[in-house]
């Protein structure tokens, strides 16, 4: 697919008090390594295993559901939609993940729509959609932290563009989100010194028609 405009942020938008609340209430909770499609439960990796998943992806996250943090980012979820032009259908957002990025912590190169949809039992609300919009919400001031750069690669541009194709978000204040679509490939650089705290929420809706 074709787009005039692979994310669109907004700076500063997210109140600090906000943010510090989602920081604090994610670290309260027990966190878990993080996985990638394709490697099932963490419980049941074997030592290869997690080796081969660190290759990939190292970071440490805690899932959350309250509808007061949805109720913060939903309507930026919406007016990006909006100002890029792009006007998904969207219904649904799953839970949001709170993600720990210490020194030597990364997110290699991925999307995150898959190439079918959910299949869930009747009744539940993400069944036969798939990942439309994904966005993620700076918590952390970045002058506590060095490296950890949000960038996108624009795989289907034409091979002439190639050498230009990936593009670095800015360092974005505390309270800055990005919305961009779950096809779009883009990673998290490994974070130098200091702490990354994001939030990651992906929005869902009927396949593409």
């Amino acid at each position: 697919m074709n787009l005039t405009n692979y994310y669109w942020y907004f700076k500063s938008v997210i109140p600090e008090r906000v943010c510090d609340d989602i920081v604090r209430y994610g670290k309260q909770l027990q966190d878990q390594m993080a996985m990638t499609g394709g490697f099932g439960d963490v419980t049941n990796l074997n030592n290869k295993q997690i080796k081969n998943l660190k290759k990939k992806r190292n970071s440490d996250i805690v899932w959350m559901n309250d509808r007061w943090i949805y109720k913060e980012i939903q309507p930026y979820i919406n007016k990006a939609n909006e100002n890029a032009g792009w006007n998904f259908q969207w219904d649904h957002s799953e839970s949001c993940q709170f993600t720990k990025y210490t020194k030597g912590q990364f997110y290699d190169w991925h999307c995150d729509s898959w190439d079918q949809p959910y299949q869930r039992e009747q009744g539940d609300p993400s069944h036969g959609k798939i990942r439309k919009l994904s966005v993620t919400v700076t918590l952390t001031d970045p002058k506590k932290y060095k490296g950890g750069e949000l960038e996108f690669d624009f795989r289907n541009q034409d091979p002439d563009k190639k050498p230009n194709v990936h593009k670095c978000i800015e360092i974005l204040p505390k309270g800055s989100l990005v919305v961009f679509p779950g096809f779009v490939w883009h990673r998290v650089c490994p974070v130098k010194s200091g702490e990354r705290n994001s939030l990651v929420i992906w929005n869902l809706g009927w396949p593409f028609k």
